[in-house]
């Protein structure tokens, strides 16, 4: 990041020559003899005159300036000597284009960095300065930052994998070491970036000490790209433990495709860019199975499962056991809830909540259904007598935070998430029907 203590540029015209009363005179006597005629030397022609070094003027952190490798750990700092000069811009960046953020002292006398430096970099530094006579003055060095000895790497893969979602699609960050402190977590935070075309308000929230979530303040816009990388490579994250890799993610969004279940009505109406498309009988859970209500983004769908109720902690030969083959299965929680077919209940579709807390249909709407959806869109219910679906733990319940509770998930800020704490994710099994 560059600082300037002046609108001064180095690159703003020919150098002056630092005696003043020398150039004046210069110039008097060329308009004198008119134009095209030197009458000054190469030595005192204004546009030829050499510009003072600004390396004479310039302190450098001990590291850089004899050539060795800096600690990271430490700032960079640029100080101007007592000679009359002020440096009025740094521009500091590694070899892949990273600016350091720095602060500039007013009187352009010292600049230090306020943003870490990576370890095993390569860094440049461009220093603008002036002296008394407001002659601009250039430095460039560059110089390596060393490796410790002793660290871990924190590696960062973001998800879901590369492709085309549904607009309630969050971005995922999973942490291959558990980051607890505060002030790390904004380290880690400020340099995972998520970016969307067309472009929306979004942060981060941390799940866990090994998970972060990004969404947007509403859902993505349809059709749109999202793309997040990682800055973290080589900056110290905490004591022993500095940033490593992370392969960048690319993802776009299809339709806005909203499916809203309406548990006292049993139906379910279907929406495509805010416009209904559909309208399906359906049953949803009976009393001491009601399906859960909110927000629940889709994430994945199996043509055929298996569903028993001893998954769920039914007790099989009870009056509520069942073991039934479950075709067109789209699962929206890790602990088994899905929309699907259910022709065993087709006289209750419509009419009664009769399922053990998945949304059941016909098979030929739930074909419909199936082949309509994708991982990302939103599956919503309404009216249910069930708990609302948990932010974190049993898929994707992001959006039933409000996004100022959403926020103070974020290290950035001051508060502390709301909520009830993470579960432990139960993956692939069969909540039944």
């Amino acid at each position: 990041m560059s600082h300037s203590a002046s609108s001064r540029s180095a690159e703003a015209g020919p150098a002056r020559p630092r005696n003043r009363t020398a150039a004046a005179g210069c110039t008097a006597l060329l308009v004198a003899i008119g134009a095209g005629v030197t009458a000054c030397g190469s030595g005192g022609h204004p546009l030829t005159a050499e510009p003072y070094d600004a390396a004479k003027d310039l302190s450098f952190s001990a590291a850089v300036s004899d050539g060795k490798k800096a600690d990271p750990d430490k700032p960079l700092e640029i100080t101007a000597k007592d000679s009359g000069g002020r440096i009025t811009d740094v521009t500091a960046t590694d070899a892949a284009g990273r600016y350091v953020a720095g602060e500039l002292t007013a009187d352009g006398a010292r600049w230090h960095s306020t943003s870490p430096l990576a370890a095993g970099a390569h860094y440049t530094v461009r220093v603008s300065t002036e002296d008394d006579d407001g002659a601009p003055g250039r430095k460039t060095v560059g110089f390596e930052t060393s490796v410790p000895r002793t660290k871990k790497r924190l590696d960062v893969t973001f998800g879901p994998d590369k492709g085309t979602y549904g607009v309630g699609q969050p971005v995922t960050a999973e942490l291959s070491a558990p980051v607890k402190d505060r002030a790390a977590r904004a380290v880690v935070e400020r340099a995972l970036k998520v970016q969307s075309q067309p472009a929306v308000e979004g942060a981060w929230h941390w799940v866990d000490d090994k998970e972060l979530h990004y969404r947007p303040k509403e859902y993505w816009p349809a059709h749109a790209t999202v793309r997040a990388h990682s800055n973290l490579a080589g900056i110290k994250v905490a004591e022993r433990l500095w940033g490593g890799v992370a392969k960048p993610l690319t993802l776009t969004t299809g339709d806005r495709l909203e499916a809203v279940t309406d548990a006292a009505a049993h139906s379910m109406t279907v929406y495509r860019n805010g416009e209904a498309i559909n309208t399906i009988p359906v049953t949803t859970g009976k009393p001491g199975f009601d399906t859960r209500n909110g927000v629940k983004v889709v994430l994945g769908k199996e043509y055929f499962v298996r569903m028993r109720g001893t998954s769920i902690g039914i007790a099989e030969g009870s009056a509520d056991s069942y073991d039934l083959p479950v075709y067109y299965a789209t699962r929206v929680t890790w602990s088994g809830e899905y929309v699907h077919a259910a022709p065993w209940s087709a006289g209750s579709q419509g009419a009664a909540n009769v399922s053990h807390g998945c949304t059941g249909m016909s098979t030929a709407n739930a074909e419909w259904f199936f082949e309509t959806v994708r991982a990302g869109d939103i599956v919503k219910v309404v009216n249910s007598y069930g708990d609302m679906m948990d932010p974190f733990g049993n898929g994707f319940g992001d959006w039933n935070l409000t996004w100022k509770n959403w926020r103070k998930g974020s290290a950035l800020t001051a508060d502390t998430p709301e909520g009830p704490p993470p579960e432990s994710r139960l993956r692939l099994t069969p909540e039944p029907a």
